[in-house]
């Protein structure tokens, strides 16, 4: 979606009061930066709060960072929300994926059979709105993923949702390096 401006503002944290401005200035000091994400969600103090919350919390699960920036990746792409494909884009490198781990992760793939699995099982949860069959739990099981690990990928796809749907609404001004959604990638 590609807009001139944002349909809901990015907040100033210079002029935000209250529980908003406390809460931009944390995310500043933990990511020593404030993205438009952030800047959007604070229009609502409690859904900032909430994405913060739910994110700082998977960040300490038990899946592996490059296998949340790849669900984050798979996840925007489905969704076509190019800010948050575009971010994670940049996180995923910031967490050791390479350029072809980043394109396999947009077609739903991982190098890592652990990781594809937990992929695949994300896309399905996403495709079928939480509606898996028994046999994508049986291949997630069989690649190794446990219960706490599939409860772990359907909070990672609420999350994303959440980010994706919010910035496909308003419009967010993308402040990373732009990649589009829908383009040529791994078969």
């Amino acid at each position: 979606m590609d807009h001139s401006s944002s349909r809901i503002p990015a907040l100033d944290p210079a002029t935000t009061t209250g529980k908003a401005k406390d809460l931009l200035a944390a995310v500043q000091a933990k990511f020593g930066a404030t993205p438009n994400l952030f800047k959007v969600a604070a229009n609502a103090p409690a859904a900032l709060e909430g994405l913060i919350g739910l994110s700082g919390a998977l960040g300490g699960g038990t899946l592996p960072a490059k296998t949340r920036e790849s669900l984050a990746i798979a996840v925007a792409e489905v969704n076509g929300c190019d800010y948050c494909l575009s971010a994670h884009t940049l996180i995923g490198k910031g967490a050791g994926l390479s350029d072809a781990d980043i394109t396999l992760a947009r077609a739903g793939r991982a190098a890592d059979s652990k990781a594809e699995a937990a992929i695949a099982f994300a896309r399905a949860v996403v495709a079928r709105r939480g509606q898996v069959s028994d046999a994508d739990l049986s291949a997630a099981r069989a690649a190794g993923l446990d219960d706490g690990a599939l409860v772990e990928v359907v909070a990672h796809v609420a999350v994303n949702i959440f980010t994706n749907y919010l910035n496909n609404v308003a419009g967010t001004e993308i402040d990373f390096p732009v990649v589009r959604s829908g383009a040529p990638r791994a078969a």
